[in-house]
């Protein structure tokens, strides 16, 4: 692997870990894409962003513990582990592209709504979701979605925004269930098979990066207004929507 190439997926991966860190989630929408145009190997693409969330996460739930809502963590992780084995077996037989492509419809459909919504209806801040079973579903699709494709913080993200978390409820409650449920990720990655021997490489050189990327990214969120923080998450769905569209292999 020539040194252009190690430099080039660093820099996806530093882009995507500085997304994940300002907002809480996006790095393997954002990533996954740019290592597609390069030529590695998929399962190494996935591993290494499966390793480098996991990194951000544990370095972002050490600054925003308290923020966590506990009680949707539990659910959101319990449901996420049985979630796991079936995004396994869809790596496996499921072509990506109609996965990348259904996720890339939903996110472009749900962000352009969410936005819309308030210059057309008047609507309450009342939680759309007030039943905390709906923490079981959204869970096991993130697990699914995480193991077989990076793509943890969808289902959960979706969750919370409509639980109307506030920004550091929303960020501190996706990095805990990302930290849950990205050891899981990787040790089923593992598992699977997906590891390769380029894997430890890129990984290695990628930590200084996940290091100034979490902190850089943390910098950002405090400076984020609160009453424009959903806005910007609708915002940013919309536009990880359309680069799952237009990039979906």
């Amino acid at each position: 692997m020539s040194a252009s190439l190690i430099a080039l997926v660093l820099l996806a991966v530093f882009v995507g870990a500085l997304v994940r860190a300002t907002f809480g989630f996006g790095e393997a929408i954002v990533s996954m894409p740019l290592l597609a145009l390069l030529p590695i190997d998929l399962y190494t693409s996935i591993s290494l962003i499966g390793l480098s969330g996991l990194t951000v996460a544990c370095l972002s739930v050490s600054t925003s513990w308290r923020y966590i809502d506990r009680p949707a963590l539990i659910r959101l992780s319990i449901a996420s582990l049985i979630g796991i084995p079936a995004g396994l077996i869809l790596v496996k037989f499921a072509p990506a592209i109609v996965i990348t492509i259904a996720l890339g419809t939903f996110l472009l459909s749900y962000g352009s709504y969410s936005l819309a919504k308030p210059l057309l209806f008047k609507t309450s801040q009342r939680p759309l979701l007030n039943n905390p079973a709906w923490a079981l579903p959204f869970g096991f699709a993130a697990g699914a979605l995480g193991s077989a494709y990076n793509f943890t913080g969808v289902p959960v993200v979706i969750y919370g925004t409509m639980q109307r978390w506030g920004p550091d409820r929303f960020r501190g409650t996706l990095q805990a269930h990302f930290l849950i449920s990205g050891a899981l990720i990787v040790f089923g990655q593992a598992v699977g098979g997906l590891w390769t021997k380029d894997l430890v490489v890129l990984f290695g050189l990628s930590i200084p990066l996940l290091v100034i990327a979490t902190f850089l990214g943390a910098f950002l969120h405090r400076r984020i207004p609160a009453n424009r923080f959903e806005h910007y998450v609708f915002v940013l769905i919309v536009l990880l929507g359309l680069v799952l569209l237009v990039n979906p292999a």
